[in-house]
């Protein structure tokens, strides 16, 4: 097992729905080797669970930070370090 693989949950919030936020975070997370889900929540925010190794899922991080579409604009965003890992694909969950 890669010691190097962390897990994240981060939630986005601001405008990210509706943007092309999700599409957009599969394409960053394809790049960069990540794998997960991303999924728009009922309060308007969206929830990303990404795993990957630290120095890519420090990237991918920072780019959802700095928002993936130049249409949405993060204004918060939560990310709690969890031991879960996800293993293969980046995909949408409804």
């Amino acid at each position: 097992m890669n010691d190097k693989i962390q897990t994240v949950k981060m939630n986005a919030s601001g405008r990210v729905q509706g943007v092309g936020f999700r599409w957009s975070t599969i394409q960053l997370a394809e790049s960069l080797n990540i794998s997960g889900w991303v999924k728009n929540e009922i309060d308007g925010s969206v929830s990303i669970l990404a795993s990957g190794e630290s120095e890519n899922l420090a990237q991918f991080i920072q780019k959802i930070k700095n928002s993936p579409t130049p249409f949405a604009k993060v204004k918060s965003l939560q990310v709690n370090y969890i031991a879960k890992r996800v293993n293969k694909g980046f995909n949408v969950k409804y």
